[in-house]
């Protein structure tokens, strides 16, 4: 597989223009962003990444809801949780979680994403 293709989603425009650059200079492909769950599981159907970095706060739905709602698609993506709050605020939760891991908005970058795509789903 080549280098792993990757949807955006969080509502903030600065976070999604700034983990665009980040991404793409560390060799990943972003296919597209959204602002919102809804528009993201659309995307997701749409644009069929490998991956979807998504936030936890959405303002439509939360980034949990959304996870296991895209576990549910066929072929459905490896998702990253991320947040600007720590993994401890949502332990429980994360446990829970169909996604394939967390990573702290602060703390996001090609190694982590590839450590977490690397564990078995």
């Amino acid at each position: 597989m080549g280098a792993a293709r990757i949807l955006i989603v969080d509502d903030h425009v600065l976070f999604r223009s700034s983990a665009r650059r980040m991404l793409e200079s560390q060799g990943f492909v972003v296919i597209g962003e959204s602002g919102d769950g809804r528009s993201a599981i659309t995307a997701v159907r749409t644009l069929r990444p490998d991956v979807v970095l998504l936030d936890v706060q959405l303002p439509d739905m939360n980034g949990f809801e959304v996870a296991r709602q895209l576990a549910e698609e066929p072929d459905a993506p490896a998702v990253i949780l991320t947040s600007i709050r720590d993994a401890s605020d949502y332990r429980t939760r994360l446990t829970a979680t169909p996604a394939r891991g967390f990573i702290p908005k602060a703390e996001l970058s090609e190694p982590r994403i590839t450590a977490l795509l690397a564990r078995a789903p």
